[in-house]
């Protein structure tokens, strides 16, 4: 049996960026043979099944389940198989079990916005920080979070390694969709943006940003991702008011094989957010040739580098100029689809995995 674990547990079927990041990653690790703690078979591996209610799908209940799970079982299992490392693509492990482990951290959002409601803000406030000063080593996706996991959580920098993620170059790849071979038509030329409609993704300025382009009659806006009872009536309000609610679609949860139909087929990504740990959608367009617009804060300028429009998220002037621009001028819809392309190509998933292969080894 292998001696290291990579624990799976929080992967489940319709992926959101945390299990794509597990699901790209585990293939490159290969070569140290590891044993995946996993609730579906994966051929070629050596697989240690475990129960399928302890992900995301299943709510908070999940997430519960999940934490007992790594609490009680985890360290059972790893004494059983006799392991010497887990590995987890999220900062949970056992606290009371004596493993050793490294953990993933993507991003610290329900600390730097949050919220006493939310189970999370504790989470994040009182277990993440002893799982961190156990690991041995933590990776982080960019230098943003590191960052934060330094002064939010005083973790020596010695500790922390950056590792960029990646996108699945066999799915986002520069494409030119008509809107007649779209499952979702377009009636005019759209905007779109991907991911969830929590608060810190600053939608109800992208909405206003939206509404304020000069001849707006002529674009749409599409919102791909879940929708959030807590929120998303919020921004259908808020476009009611503006009086765009009908150029503006709720898409919810979009199929991961047709994202890139969604991508390719948009004028631009616009991606306000005001804090990311890495920022997938922004990576995943530049590699489609959309050309993109986000925020000029946290990591998204280590995504998007020269090849976006970059802009202060807090100013709805700036989006809406922005938006406008790409609108009307083909030629820097062009420059950026090509620089976007170029940008993309410097990172890759074996780039990724190599990387953690390099950490994981020292630990071993």
């Amino acid at each position: 049996m292998s001696k290291l674990l990579i624990n799976l547990s929080v992967v489940f079927s319709q992926p959101t960026g945390i299990s794509n990041y597990a699901k790209n990653l585990f293939p490159y690790l290969k070569t140290l043979n590891p044993t995946l703690l996993t609730a579906y078979k994966e051929p070629d591996f050596n697989c240690y099944l475990i129960p399928d209610n302890l992900t995301p799908a299943q709510g908070t209940k999940g997430h519960f389940e999940r934490l007992v799970w790594t609490q009680v079982q985890l360290p059972q299992i790893y004494k059983k198989l006799e392991s010497n490392l887990i590995f987890s693509p999220i900062p949970e492990a056992p606290l009371y079990g004596k493993c050793r482990f490294i953990v993933m951290v993507h991003d610290l959002i329900p600390i730097r916005f949050a919220n006493l409601f939310s189970p999370l803000t504790y989470y994040f406030r009182y277990y993440i920080p002893q799982v961190l000063n156990q690991a041995q080593h933590i990776v982080c996706n960019s230098h943003s979070t590191a960052k934060d996991i330094t002064e939010f959580y005083r973790i020596p920098e010695s500790k922390i390694t950056r590792i960029p993620l990646a996108h699945d170059t066999s799915r986002f790849y520069p494409v030119s969709w008509e809107a007649n071979e779209q499952d979702y038509l377009a009636k005019c030329p759209y905007f779109l943006y991907l991911g969830r409609q929590d608060p810190y993704k600053n939608l109800l300025r992208l909405i206003s940003a939206f509404a304020a382009i000069p001849n707006n009659k002529d674009y749409e806006l599409w919102f791909a991702g879940p929708q959030d009872k807590r929120y998303t009536p919020n921004l259908q309000k808020l476009a009611e008011e503006l009086n765009v609610i009908h150029q503006i679609k709720f898409l919810n949860y979009v199929p991961y094989q047709d994202l890139p139909k969604i991508i390719g087929g948009a004028i631009a990504l616009v991606f306000p957010s005001l804090w990311e740990g890495f920022g997938f959608p922004v990576l995943e367009a530049m590699a489609c040739g959309t050309p993109v617009i986000t925020s000029n804060i946290s990591s998204l300028p280590e995504v998007a580098g020269d090849a976006a429009i970059a802009i202060d998220p807090y100013n709805v002037r700036e989006i809406t100029d922005a938006m406008q621009l790409i609108a009307t001028d083909s030629q820097l819809r062009q420059h950026l689809s090509t620089e976007g392309i170029h940008r993309a190509n410097q990172f890759s998933w074996e780039k990724t995995g190599l990387a953690m292969v390099e950490v994981l080894s020292r630990y071993l």
